[in-house]
C-alpha cells in the first residue's frame, strides 16, 4: 500500500480543457474530480479513445470515469493517432507514447500521477515508467498485453495494411479510413485511419506522400511495437531497472495471458501481483485493488470489501 507524499499536491477545481497542443500534436484530454493525480491509460489495442464503452471491455464492468473521480485527479486523454487526437506519419514505438503522455503531464503541471493503464494502456504505463520514472508514482496495470498471440495478431494487422496499401494506394486507404476510423478491428485502414477520417488536410497530405517510404515507415512501426513475446511497452532490462512500485491485476485470455502478468511480477523489483482471478473481478473488486494498492481513497471507501 502506498500513502500520501510530498509529490502530492490538492487539485484546483475540476476543469475540462478538451484540446491541448503536446509536442505538435492536437490531444484530447479531459479532468474529473479531485485528489492525487491519477493518468487512465485506455485499453482496447490502438483504437479506443476517451470513453465509457471501456467498463464493457477489459475492465469488466468497472467504470474507472465514474468511479475513480471520488478520490483522484483523474487525467484522460486519446493517445495520439486515436479518437480526437492527432498524430505525425513516423515510425512508432512505446518511447512515442509514452513521450505523448509525459507531455500531457507536463502540460497539465502535474509533477508525479498515479499511472492506471488497462491492456494496452498497461504497455503505456511501463514505457512512461521506464523512461520517465520521475513522473510515475506507481503503476496500476490491469491485464496486460503480451505473449504469442498478442505478437501474432500486432504483427498480422501491420502486414495486412502494408498488403493493402501496396496493392490499392494510398487514396483508397484514405477513403477506407474515413469509413472505419478502427485499426485494430479494420486492418486495411491502418494504424493512421482516425486522423484520417476526422482531418481532411493530413488526409490530403497522406494520399500525396511516397508510398514506398510509407510502407517502410509502416514496417518499422510493426517491428518496434511487435517485436517478440514478452509484455509490451519496456525490454527485459528496463522493466529489471525499474524503481516504481507496479501493481499487476492478470488477465486469462490469448491477448491478456496470465503469464504476462507474472513475467511483470518476476522482473519488476517493486511488483505486487494481485491474487484475484479473472472470476473475481467486477467492479467492487477493481475498485478495491486500486484503493488499496494506492492507499488515498477515505478508509470508509475501503472497509467492508472483500476480494
Amino acid at each position: 500500500m502506498l500513502g500520501t507524499s510530498r509529490f502530492y499536491r490538492p487539485a484546483r477545481r475540476t476543469t475540462t480543457m478538451p484540446f491541448a497542443d503536446i509536442q505538435g500534436i492536437k490531444t484530447r484530454y479531459e479532468l474529473l474530480g479531485e485528489g492525487p493525480p491519477l493518468l487512465l491509460l485506455a485499453p482496447v489495442g490502438f483504437d479506443d479513445p476517451i470513453s465509457r464503452r471501456w467498463a464493457d471491455r477489459v475492465w469488466r464492468g468497472f467504470r474507472p470515469l465514474e468511479a475513480l473521480a471520488a478520490h483522484f485527479r483523474v487525467i484522460v486523454y486519446d493517445r495520439r493517432e486515436t479518437g480526437g487526437s492527432g498524430g505525425c506519419i513516423e515510425p512508432l514505438d512505446w518511447t512515442l507514447y509514452a513521450r505523448h503522455a509525459e507531455g500531457l503531464l507536463e502540460h497539465l503541471g502535474v509533477e508525479k500521477a498515479f499511472l492506471l493503464g488497462g491492456c494496452v494502456g498497461c504497455s503505456v504505463a511501463l514505457a512512461l515508467a521506464a523512461q520517465f520514472p520521475e513522473r510515475c508514482r506507481a503503476l496500476l496495470l490491469h491485464w496486460p498485453v503480451g505473449g504469442y498471440h498478442w505478437l501474432s495478431r500486432g504483427r498480422a494487422n501491420f502486414d495486412r495494411h502494408i498488403a493493402f496499401a501496396r496493392e490499392h494506394g494510398l487514396e483508397r486507404v484514405a477513403e477506407l479510413a474515413k469509413r472505419s476510423r478502427v485499426f485494430w478491428n479494420d486492418p486495411d485502414a491502418g494504424p493512421w485511419s482516425s486522423i484520417l477520417a476526422s482531418d481532411p488536410a493530413f488526409a490530403k497530405a497522406f494520399v500525396r506522400q511516397d508510398l514506398e517510404w510509407y510502407l517502410q515507415v509502416v514496417a518499422q512501426s510493426r517491428d518496434n511495437l511487435f517485436n517478440n513475446t514478452l509484455p509490451a511497452g519496456a525490454t527485459c532490462e528496463q522493466l529489471l531497472a525499474m524503481n516504481v512500485p507496479a501493481f499487476i491485476m492478470p488477465g486469462n485470455d490469448p491477448l491478456h495471458t496470465t503469464s504476462c502478468a507474472q513475467v511483470l511480477r518476476e522482473l519488476v523489483p517493486q511488483a505486487t501481483l494481485a491474487s484475484l482471478k479473472p472470476s473475481q473481478q467486477n467492479a467492487v473488486t477493481i475498485a478495491h485493488w486500486i484503493h488499496e494498492s494506492t492507499g488515498v481513497a477515505p478508509a470508509a471507501a475501503r472497509s467492508g470489501i472483500a476480494a
